[in-house]
């Protein structure tokens, strides 16, 4: 205790002062590390925006207790232990947790009048203190690591924060309200069943025919939005853009990336996601992944605690309040205890290419500002595995290749996928990130994007993850999209005319043609389905009412509409890396047909559980890797001689 005491006595610092060794001299100094490594880390300090002491550790030349030890010698101040010695929990009343998250530090211990705070950059506690006004008149600053410090406050503060993740989308554009008139809500649903089943019984050819009519109405809008895109793709195609090199990386200083990669009840998948991982090419100094748990995840914590993480691979755990844990809950929790200023998101099951942060990095930094979003491509690894596999990969590639790159460059909103997205941390924490209640998460954020005048780019890069290859957990994993869909779809159409003006009647009418026409089509497929009857001359209820003329344009449209679907996915598989896949397109009917038991169930889960995740399993098949994903790890030369310094 008599050390700490004469540290008390010590001035508040808010930089080292000229005289003193910087941190790089006390490494030196202490013989942790020799001059060539000295000079190799400010060479890197130049080209990337992170601090010296984690650039070494990155590159495996210093410990983070290494880093602790000389920032504690360079300040003249107390080095501590948080994970031996952790904040007193009763302190978190005394600072802001905003302020705890912006300046990385945190409240460690009281004693009389002053109040020890403990942080990892000391540089910014002179700023950190003056934010506190008065109160920081009070602080003393003591040193630790800076993970051990985010940990503590994620303990100090996390039902504030747990709260906050539930709320950070404003309630006008969020579905979290959805349950609070749930009992009318139901009462509303049980009324209108009730009423359609008695019009079925009364009047049976009307009904059949009305909801054949809006079916047909459906198709059209989907149908046309395909065909646009596809003409989009073709008539409006763009060179291809030229991959990144190294030297596109020289023209301005590296940012911070961190990448959010929420887990659960992960046994089989977690080593092998780090594994993939570490293939990644960009300096993992300025790279942080976020393995996101949920606190009572015993499976996947325990799989975690069986493997050696790299430091730039960090663990946060989701506290457990309340029934709600969907995954952007878990995404806007962690969003708070990332430092980069890209923030991105990857599955459980992803194989992301080597260079894909380069690439992101690249077009962030030469892109338009109002550019908030970069979308990478999905294609998977096990598209052999079976029938089904075959099919989800061909439907992917019909997405990522042909429908979505048609849409973006029709100007029309992109709906997001749920991994592989890149944004500016500034825009997405104005926008409040993610609704925490909404199922889909990804797609309703492409539109607040959108309707906010921001924009979404689709990047030339590969993310490989595994194919959905089980009929029952195919249909667990659609029904969620669709159920979220609609969510989606109810809560931007709450105020009509609001959405008109935001976008412009053409994305106005793709946004109607993306969520509810596509819901539309998977629920009402079996009713289509039935025009086969009229085609082989057997008795269909609605030419009681329509008529053979109008039935020979609906059947016609049909029959159009599946011969443009079979099109443009054997369009989609044409290329190198997918002609494996070109049989199966014929088979693809087969495959959507377990679409109407998945907007089955969507309905039902809309009417009893509009907020309930079904997650999707993953580890279900051995992944195939794509040669591509072996790429040898690249690092950062060193570098010659530098101008005398030792880094701040």
């Amino acid at each position: 205790m008599s050390n700490l005491r004469l540290k008390l006595s010590a001035p508040r610092i808010a930089a080292a002062p000229a005289h003193r060794m910087r941190l790089g001299q006390h490494l030196v100094a202490a013989g942790i590390i020799g001059p060539d490594d000295l000079l190799h880390g400010l060479a890197l300090q130049r080209r990337i925006d992170a601090p010296l002491g984690e650039i070494l550790a990155a590159e495996g030349l210093v410990s983070p207790d290494d880093v602790v030890k000389a920032l504690a010698r360079q300040y003249g101040v107390q080095p501590v232990d948080l994970t031996r010695s952790p904040s007193d929990p009763r302190l978190s009343r005394q600072i802001p947790v905003a302020l705890c998250l912006q300046f990385g530090a945190v409240p460690w211990l009281e004693l009389g009048d002053r109040l020890l705070v403990a942080t990892g950059r000391p540089g910014d506690f002179a700023q950190f203190c003056t934010a506190l006004g008065e109160r920081g008149e009070a602080l003393i600053l003591v040193i630790a690591d800076p993970q051990q410090v985010l940990t503590q406050i994620g303990r100090l503060y996390a039902t504030e924060l747990a709260h906050q993740a539930a709320t950070r989308v404003p309630a006008a554009e969020s579905c979290r309200n959805w349950g609070a008139q749930q009992g009318k809500r139901q009462s509303l649903t049980l009324g209108l069943l009730g009423a359609i089943v008695a019009l079925l019984v009364l009047f049976p050819s009307a009904v059949v025919s009305l909801m054949l009519i809006w079916a047909t109405l459906t198709l059209l809008m989907t149908s046309g939005l395909k065909g646009a895109a596809l003409w989009a793709s073709l008539a409006l195609a763009r060179s291809p853009p030229i991959p990144s090199k190294p030297e596109d990386l020289t023209g301005f200083r590296l940012p911070r990336v961190s990448v959010l990669v929420p887990l659960l009840h992960e046994k089989e998948i977690a080593q092998e996601l780090i594994a993939r991982l570490s293939r990644l090419t960009y300096p993992k100094s300025l790279l942080e992944v976020v393995l996101v748990l949920e606190e009572g995840d015993h499976i996947t914590r325990g799989t975690i605690a069986r493997t050696q993480l790299p430091g730039w691979i960090n663990v946060i755990e989701v506290p457990d309040a309340g029934a709600l844990k969907t995954k952007p809950r878990a995404l806007n929790y962690a969003l708070d205890f990332c430092r980069g200023s890209i923030i991105g998101v990857w599955d459980a099951e992803d194989a992301p290419e080597p260079d894909q942060i380069e690439q992101v990095v690249t077009r962030f930094q030469n892109a338009p500002e109002n550019v908030a979003c970069l979308q990478g491509v999905l294609d998977f690894y096990n598209s052999r595995s079976n029938w089904m596999a075959r099919c989800f990969a061909i439907e992917y590639a019909t997405w990522w290749r042909v429908i979505l790159p048609g849409i973006a460059r029709l100007g029309l909103v992109v709906p997001l996928g749920g991994t592989t997205l890149f944004f500016r941390r500034d825009i997405l924490q104005t926008l409040g990130a993610w609704d925490a209640h909404n199922v889909t998460e990804d797609a309703d954020l492409g539109l607040r994007l959108a309707r906010h005048g921001y924009v979404t780019e689709l990047l030339p890069t590969t993310t490989y993850e595994e194919a959905n290859c089980r009929p029952w957990l195919w249909v667990r994993q659609r029904s969620r999209w669709l159920k979220g869909y609609l969510i989606t779809w109810s809560v931007h159409m709450r105020r009509p005319r609001a959405l008109l003006k935001d976008l412009g009647l053409l994305r106005f009418l793709g946004v109607q043609a993306i969520f509810l026409a596509t819901f539309s089509q998977f629920a009402l497929a079996p009713l289509l389905w039935s025009l086969w009857l009229s085609f082989f001359g057997l008795y269909h209820p609605v030419t009681d009412w329509l008529g053979p003329p109008m039935m020979t344009a609906i059947f016609t449209l049909f029959i159009l509409s599946e011969l443009l679907n079979l099109c443009v996915s054997c369009l989609a598989v044409s290329k190198r890396g997918h002609r494996h896949l070109l049989p199966w397109v014929i088979t693809l009917p087969l495959y959507f047909a377990m679409g109407a038991v998945a907007a089955t169930k969507a309905l039902y889960e809309l009417h009893r559980r509009p907020h309930f995740w079904d997650k999707t399993a993953h580890g279900q098949t051995l992944p195939h890797t794509d040669a591509r994903a072996k790429t040898p790890l690249k690092t950062l030369p060193r570098a010659g001689p530098l101008p005398a310094s030792a880094g701040s």
